[in-house]
């Protein structure tokens, strides 16, 4: 029972068993957070919750502080009682290079969504239409902007604590880090595969970027350029340029038709789920390669 259930050389639980552990109370903390939540807006607020056409804002940033609450508990619990470690452990050392880290990251993604929209542009995929603010009042297009990026905020944090944090790091532990980034990547993308207009060409879109985001956790060894990354790569592929953000569509600044060929623009689901990601994560792994070039190893 002991090979079973413990590790060989250390006195906690195999790295399966932590996993298993860990998803098992997140997902009892989700529902347990998720149905006051959806009976406060029934009885409060009916129509975002009956709204036929998409997903309003205000629904989309309540799911994303509930994940907060679930994800962040689960973890701090998992690494408390299961791994005998501190969540900072995983990568979330405090200090001057974790904000450098996150902007930098924010930065990176610019550069890459501003390729891919350049590159559609010029290809003839892509027609621009107009801004938000040429029809909407200057109130709503600050509020709707705020408000989605505090939503990608929160998104950032929950995903790569999750992801890139307790997935990767785990499953490493148990077998080594390629694995580790292999299986947590494969496990992000799928968990996107509920998502509008969702196919296994955008999954595999996903993992590609699942890898490129742990591309940035290990020439940093944090999770905070990964954070700036995820952060960015959705406000800027949204809000900025106008694209799905993984088969969502989402207050835009800049608005767009993508008239291309599905197989390399990604259609419906966005960028993710089209060729042109690759090589938008190619320039960005290098951005990552420069931006780290001198860092010391810990």
């Amino acid at each position: 029972m002991n090979q079973i259930f413990l590790s060989p050389d250390e006195s906690r639980l195999r790295a399966g068993w932590r996993l298993l552990i860990q998803t098992v109370a997140l997902l009892s903390l989700g529902v347990c957070l998720s149905i006051p939540i959806v009976i406060l807006l029934f009885f409060l607020v009916p129509s975002l919750i009956f709204s036929t056409d998409q997903l309003t804002p205000e629904v989309i940033l309540l799911s994303a502080i509930a994940e907060t609450f679930a994800i962040t508990l689960s973890i701090f619990l998992a690494r408390r009682f299961l791994d005998k470690q501190s969540i900072e452990s995983l990568g979330l050392k405090l200090g001057n290079q974790a904000l450098f880290d996150v902007l930098a990251g924010i930065g990176i993604t610019f550069v890459q969504m501003g390729f891919i929209y350049v590159l559609m542009l010029s290809l003839g995929w892509l027609t621009f239409q107009d801004f938000a603010w040429e029809f909407d009042s200057i109130k709503v297009v600050i509020t709707s902007t705020l408000t989605f990026f505090v939503i990608f905020i929160l998104v950032g944090w929950n995903e790569e604590l999750l992801s890139r944090g307790y997935h990767l790091q785990t499953i490493a532990s148990g077998f080594n880090l390629f694995w580790g980034v292999v299986i947590s990547s494969i496990i992000f993308g799928w968990l996107h595969l509920g998502n509008p207009d969702a196919n296994w060409i955008a999954v595999a879109g996903i993992f590609f970027a699942g890898i490129f985001l742990a591309y940035g956790y290990i020439r940093t060894k944090q999770l905070w350029l990964p954070i700036g990354l995820h952060i960015g790569w959705n406000f800027f592929e949204g809000v900025v340029f106008g694209f799905p953000v993984s088969g969502l569509d989402i207050y835009a600044l800049t608005r767009i038709e993508v008239t291309g060929p599905e197989l390399w623009t990604g259609g419906a689901f966005g960028p993710e789920a089209g060729l042109i990601v690759l090589p938008s994560l190619i320039v960005g792994a290098w951005l990552i390669y420069w931006f780290t070039r001198n860092r010391l190893e810990e």
